[in-house]
This record gives C-alpha cells, sequence and structure tokens, in this order.
C-alpha cells in the first residue's frame, strides 16, 4: 500500500499549528515538552506524511502527527506574567463551576504551576480561588508549593472560614507521603485554628502532625499557641500533653508561656516538673512575674514541702518583689497545718512588719492552731489582738479555747469565755458544753455545773445524758454524797437519768454503808424496770455477811426484801422449819437450783453458793449448809473440786471458794473420803487438800482441832492414805464429820471469819 502525503501550505507559521492541530483527530495537550497519549482504544493513527511549507514554499516539518512548536520558528511564547493574567482574569470572569473550568481547559498556552500561584494573589474571591486551585490539582502538570498553601491557609483565615481551613489541612496532610511536606503551611493552619479558639480540631491537627511526621514539623510558635489556648480555657491536660512532646524535642516555651504553665503544673500537684520549669525559666533569663511566685509557694505550701516553698519565698525577695498578703496568708497557713508554729510566727510577725494586717480567717486559724497545741498563753495574747482589731471571734474559736482551758482544767479562764460567749450571744456547742460540765465535774464544783447545765438546757439541747455523765464521774470518783446531791437536784429539775446509773450509784452507797440512801435508789431502779439479777441479789447478801452492826443488818435486810429476787425467797424458806416448809430441806434447796440456768447463770450461782455457805456457817447452819454444798456440786458448779485417781492420789481444791464454802466443802468431802475407805476398803497412797496461801490457815487450824494427820505446806495440806484411815477411824473424827463438831473449833473457825475482809472471793 502506498502511503499519501498532504502538503500544508502556511503563510504565517502560527497558522499552519494551529492547522495541523485541526487535522488531529483526538485532543492533544497544550505541553509541547509532553508527547500525546497513547488511545485508549483502538484508533486511526497517522499514516501519511505531512509538509509544512511556509508562504514561500519552504519546508518547515515533515513527518507524522502535529509539527511540535519550534519559538524561532513561531515566534516567543507566552510570558508568565500575561499567562498568570489570563488565567486570573479568566475566573474573575466566570467565577467557579464548569464554565470556569470549559475556559481554562481551553487556554491558548500551557499553564504552569507558578502561573497558577500568581493567578491566585490577584484573585479576591475566596471561593474563585479554591476553585482554580480545585481545577489545578486535577491536572497532572500541577504540584501545589508551600507558599500556595499558605497563602490559601491566611486567606481563609482573613475570610474566617475555618471549616474550609481544616478540610484543605486534612488534604495536605493525606496527599504528603512522597512530595516533601510543607512544615510553615501546615503550621500556620493550626495556628490560625488556634486564634478561632477551635480546641478539639487544632489538638486534633496537632495530633495528626506529632503522629505522622514527628515533632519536628511542629514549630515554637505553634506549640505555644497551642498550650496558651488550653491553658487559657482550663484544659490542662491537654496543655501538658503538648508540652511533654516539646520536653521530649527540646523546644523552648515562651515567657507568656511559662507564665501560665508554671502555675498550672503547680496547682494540679506536678510541683517537680513545675520547679524545674522554674528553674528553667530562670536559666533563660525570664524574669517570674509575682503571680508565679505567687502560685509556687502556694503549692508548694499546701503539699507539705515547707522547705521549698519558703525557699521560693526567699529567692522572691532577691527578684525585688514584696509579698502580697495572699501570700502571707498561705505561707502561715501551710506552717500552722504542718504544725510548726514557730515558722508561721516569725511570717506573722514578717507581715505585720510590712505593713499587712491580718485578716479574721488568719487571726481564726492561728489561735485555735495555739490554742490545740497547748499553747494558751500565745493563743489568749493573738485572739486580745483580735478582739481589739474589732474582729468578732466565731463561737468555734471561743469553743476551741474554752475546750482546751477546760481540758487543761482551768476552770476560771474556761469560765470567763463561756461567760464572754454567752455575754455575745454565741451559742456554744455540745462538745463545749461537755467540757466545761466534764471539767466542773472533775472539780466538784456541783452549784455552777448545775446552773452550766440549766443554761443549757434553755438553749435547746437535750441534757438528760450530759447530767447523766456527770453523775458518772462522782460516782467513779467515789465522791458518793456529791453523786447523791446530783441526782437529787436531776430529780428536781425534770431530769432523768437511765437503770444502769441508778445501779451503780446504789453498789456505790451500799460500799460506802451508806444503806438508808441506798434503799430509795434500789425501789426506784427496781420499779423502773430494771433487772435485779442473781449477781445483784448476791453482792447485797455479801454486805450482810461483812455487816458486824445490828442497825445496818436491819436495814440491809430491808434491801434484800426490796430486790424481789427469787433468791430472798429461798433464803426466807431455807431458814423456816421443816413444817412450814412441807419438805425436806435437801429437797428444798435441789428444786431452787432446778429454777437456775447453769448455761446462762453459771457464774453467778457459782458466787451466790459462796456467799450463801459463808453466811450459813456464820449463822451455824452447819447441816444447811452442806445440803447446799451437796447441791452445788451434784449441779457441776464446781466440776474440778474433788478429784479421784484411783489407788494413786484423791484431792480437794478449795482454791476457787469463799472461807465458809471452803470449810464445808472440806468437812464434807472428808465424809466422803471416810466412807469409801472404811466401807469399800479402797485407800489411796496420799490424799491432798489444795488451799491456796489465802485458805491455807483457817483449813489447817480447823482440822488440828481433832488431830489431823495432814502436814502444811505453800499451798496444800498432804497426807498418806494409811495415816488418814487410821484418823478417820477414832471417835472424835466421826463425831466432827457428822457435824457434831467440837465447840472450840467452832469458835476458832468463826473468828477467822468474822475477821476476813474478803469472805466472797470468785
Amino acid at each position: 500500500m502506498h502511503l499519501r502525503r498532504t502538503v500544508i501550505h502556511c503563510r504565517n507559521p502560527l497558522l499552519s499549528r494551529i492547522t495541523s492541530l485541526l487535522l488531529n483527530p483526538r485532543r492533544i495537550p497544550f505541553s509541547s515538552s509532553t508527547p500525546p497519549k497513547p488511545p485508549t482504544t483502538t484508533t486511526t493513527e497517522w499514516t501519511d506524511d505531512i509538509d509544512y511549507l511556509d508562504e514561500s514554499g519552504s519546508l518547515l516539518f515533515s513527518g507524522k502527527g502535529v509539527r511540535p512548536l519550534d519559538p524561532s520558528i513561531d515566534g516567543p511564547a507566552v510570558p508568565d506574567s500575561a499567562a498568570a493574567s489570563k488565567i486570573a482574569e479568566t475566573v474573575n470572569r466566570w467565577r467557579w463551576g464548569p464554565d470556569m473550568e470549559s475556559r481554562l481547559d481551553n487556554l491558548h498556552f500551557p499553564p504552569k504551576p507558578s502561573h497558577v500561584h500568581r493567578a491566585l494573589l490577584h484573585i479576591d474571591d475566596l471561593d474563585s480561588s479554591m476553585g482554580l486551585f480545585r481545577w489545578a490539582r486535577r491536572q497532572d502538570w500541577y504540584s501545589p508549593s508551600a507558599d500556595t498553601y499558605s497563602f490559601l491557609f491566611d486567606k481563609m483565615d482573613r475570610e474566617g472560614d475555618y471549616d474550609g481551613v481544616q478540610y484543605l489541612f486534612d488534604e495536605l496532610i493525606d496527599d504528603n507521603d512522597t512530595r516533601p511536606f510543607p512544615v510553615s503551611a501546615s503550621n500556620r493552619a493550626v495556628r490560625s485554628l488556634v486564634r478561632a479558639g477551635r480546641l478539639e480540631v487544632s489538638f486534633c491537627c496537632f495530633k495528626k502532625m506529632h503522629e505522622k511526621f514527628g515533632v519536628e514539623s511542629l514549630e515554637a510558635k505553634t506549640l505555644n499557641s497551642l498550650i496558651e489556648l488550653f491553658l487559657n480555657r482550663g484544659l490542662h491536660y491537654k496543655a501538658f500533653e503538648i508540652y511533654e512532646a516539646m520536653e521530649a524535642s527540646k523546644i523552648s516555651l515562651e515567657a507568656e508561656v511559662y507564665e501560665l504553665m508554671i502555675p498550672c503544673l503547680a496547682k494540679s500537684g506536678r510541683l517537680d516538673a513545675a520547679l524545674k520549669m522554674f528553674d528553667e525559666m530562670k536559666m533563660r533569663g525570664v524574669r517570674p512575674s509575682l503571680a508565679v511566685f505567687t502560685s509556687m509557694v502556694d503549692s508548694l505550701g499546701k503539699a507539705g514541702r515547707l522547705d521549698a516553698s519558703k525557699r521560693v519565698y526567699d529567692e522572691m525577695g532577691v527578684h525585688g518583689y514584696r509579698p502580697s498578703v495572699v501570700m502571707f496568708a498561705s505561707l502561715i497557713e501551710s506552717f500552722v497545718k504542718a504544725g510548726k508554729l514557730d515558722s508561721a510566727m516569725r511570717v506573722w510577725d514578717e507581715m505585720k512588719s510590712s505593713g499587712f494586717r491580718p485578716n479574721f480567717a488568719l487571726c481564726t486559724l492561728v489561735v485555735e492552731s495555739h490554742a490545740k497545741s497547748g499553747k494558751l498563753e500565745r493563743a489568749m495574747s493573738i485572739f486580745s489582738e483580735m478582739e481589739k482589731a474589732g474582729f468578732l471571734p466565731t463561737p468555734s474559736t471561743y469553743s476551741c479555747l474554752l475546750e482546751m482551758h477546760a481540758s487543761t482544767g482551768q476552770v476560771d479562764s474556761a469560765m470567763k469565755i463561756y461567760n464572754s460567749m454567752m455575754g455575745l450571744g454565741l451559742k456554744p456547742g455540745l462538745n463545749t458544753y461537755t467540757s466545761l460540765l466534764m471539767v466542773l465535774a472533775n472539780k466538784k464544783l456541783i452549784d455552777v455545773a448545775a446552773k452550766v447545765l440549766l443554761e443549757m438546757s434553755s438553749i435547746g439541747y437535750p441534757v438528760d445524758i450530759y447530767a447523766s455523765d456527770v453523775l458518772m464521774v462522782y460516782i467513779k470518783d467515789g465522791s458518793v454524797d456529791l453523786a447523791l446531791r446530783w441526782l437529787r437536784f436531776m430529780g428536781s429539775s425534770g431530769i432523768r437519768t437511765n437503770n444502769f446509773i441508778i445501779r451503780q450509784l446504789f453498789e456505790s452507797c451500799m460500799k460506802s454503808g451508806l444503806y438508808e440512801s441506798a434503799k430509795p435508789l434500789l425501789v426506784t431502779y427496781v420499779n423502773s424496770s430494771g433487772n435485779v439479777d442473781l449477781v445483784l441479789y448476791t453482792s447485797i447478801l455479801a454486805h450482810l455477811v461483812r455487816c458486824q452492826e445490828e442497825n445496818s443488818e436491819r436495814h440491809i435486810m430491808s434491801i434484800l426484801g426490796a430486790t424481789k429476787h427469787k433468791a430472798h425467797f429461798f433464803m426466807c424458806g431455807l431458814f423456816t422449819g421443816p413444817e412450814r416448809r412441807n419438805k425436806p430441806v435437801l429437797t428444798f434447796v435441789r428444786e431452787f437450783f432446778q429454777g437456775i440456768d447453769h448455761e446462762a447463770e453459771e457464774g453467778p450461782a457459782r458466787y451466790f453458793v459462796n456467799v450463801l455457805l459463808n453466811y450459813l456457817v456464820l449463822m451455824g447452819q452447819l447441816n444447811r449448809a452442806r445440803c447446799v454444798w451437796k447441791v452445788a456440786y451434784e449441779n457441776k458448779l464446781f466440776p474440778k473440786a474433788i478429784v479421784f485417781d484411783e489407788h494413786i492420789a484423791w484431792s480437794l481444791d478449795v482454791r476457787n471458794l469463799s472461807v465458809g464454802a471452803a470449810l464445808i466443802a472440806v468437812v464434807h468431802t472428808l465424809h466422803r473420803f471416810r466412807k469409801r475407805m472404811l466401807y469399800y476398803g479402797v485407800v489411796p497412797r496420799r490424799i491432798k487438800l489444795v488451799t491456796g496461801s489465802t485458805l491455807k490457815v483457817v483449813v489447817a487450824e480447823m482440822l488440828s482441832s481433832v488431830d489431823s494427820p495432814f502436814e502444811v505446806s505453800k499451798v496444800v495440806l498432804r497426807s498418806p492414805g494409811d495415816s488418814v484411815l487410821e484418823w478417820f477411824k477414832k471417835p472424835i473424827v466421826q463425831q466432827f464429820l457428822l457435824n457434831e463438831i467440837p465447840s472450840r473449833g467452832v469458835c476458832s473457825c468463826t473468828s477467822l471469819m468474822c475477821s476476813s475482809q474478803a469472805l466472797c472471793l470468785r
């Protein structure tokens, strides 16, 4: 096949260029340096050779396709300024949209990135500028520069289009995977968002740059502006995060940021970081402001780092600052709360010498702290200064002073403060009244205590508990007369007490021998549904055992009757004859002990048996005493008293018994040993009577009256079994063990019991 040759005659070289383009069946870019792209589908390629001729017929170009642009033939290219002006003119005329983009696509010259940037400088409308930028971004030949981004960010900032700033910033971050990252432009965008107060957006932009490009991509000015923004908005934790990034890259803070950052670090408790930044600030030659010194002194003092706080305070004077009243107050408060009152008073004196007057709260704090630490003289001195300055002390200050004077027993000073409070119409608290009443009770100023209690009642406080507390003070102190007098005052004033205190006072009266005063207390106790238990009844019976006056015995017997306890009816039945009792003594005793709950009242029952046996022995009722001991042993009230160890040893332990119980136990147990040895023929190697040091003399003297073979050691009476067997065979021993005790034995034992002051042993 023969190829055809087409000849084009062009009088004008430029015309020939246009003609060649018209002959091209597909669109070709205007760039002479860019070769045409191959068609994506099967198209008809140039098959003819084309000759381009000038007006004189000379050959300009011969070849297939479009003739390339030759400046030597076609004339000079379009200047950059003219191209930029043409682009700007097109954009300003057609604004943005398809029409503008169509005109830009058909420019008669190949545009460059520099043309776009210069055109943007001549476009006033933001939307038109962004339309041109978006069109250029879609072109293969365009790559935006950092200056272009900076210009657009500044323009959006002036127009207030911060959503556009955020959108363009995201494009900048996402599209810079291969090309160099425009650091200045991105920092300009972040600062623009910071100026707009976009907290979350600006922080998000910071995080993106930090995570993708590192902290080196962030300028110091940007980081400082971010920190200042978050500190001013109270978001300290985000500011600290940014600061940590700065610290890692060794970027310094600006002076204004130091002024904000140090107080925030100090107040948030990061004192070490605050001190480090404080020292760094001074090393850079930045002079800390008074606000920085004040925050450091206050925060360090409240954290208990008093040495560091005092060091910063002293350093402030070196920088020529005069401490403010707030700083003085903060430092004094820190020393006071730490218990360093001497240091606090030095600052206090320095504060007054500087011409500052302590405020009401500071005076109150210093007075109360000195009072609580026991420095009452200094506290009263400051308290007097406080009153002279016109400050009216609070009830808590009065109460603190009053309570501390009361705790140290200074009654006069405490009453003076109390009267001052009442004169000013201030209402003391319950703790204050309690402290005052206690010191008055301890000093036995019963009339003054009664006056204070009535004033307390008139204010509206419940006084029953506090009056009872005063009564307990007198009872525990053993001042029974004052306790009875105070109880009469309580009754006349309509103030009631509880049964526990009534019982305590009753027992105190019994111990003091005030039986006439004790009976009305017991009657009151019983009428108030007080529980007269076996312990209380036994304690009254013990007083009867110890009593040696007939008149007192009558009172005690009357008190026993007033208890209305079942043990008293048992006592009365025990001393009556069998014709009125209608039953033997042993049966009567067994019935009484069967009515006792041994699980709940085992200890009280044992106590009752000890005292009762004392009383029965003193009254000469030995048979009845042996019945009581027998029943008590049957009910296992003394389970370890008697021990039978077959043929080795038999023993009786009476260490936990009273004198009367021990004597009855010895006689009754020896009688059992005699029957076992004589009738059953069982003879142990030895027999022991474990008496202890208290009962040893009484038991030994009783047995010596019948010539017993028992030898006395430290705490035990012991004898061989054979010797005891021979002793049991004597008629006098049989009479002795059958309660036919010789008269001199009875007299000696009774005299020993009467002389003993501790007949009731637990």
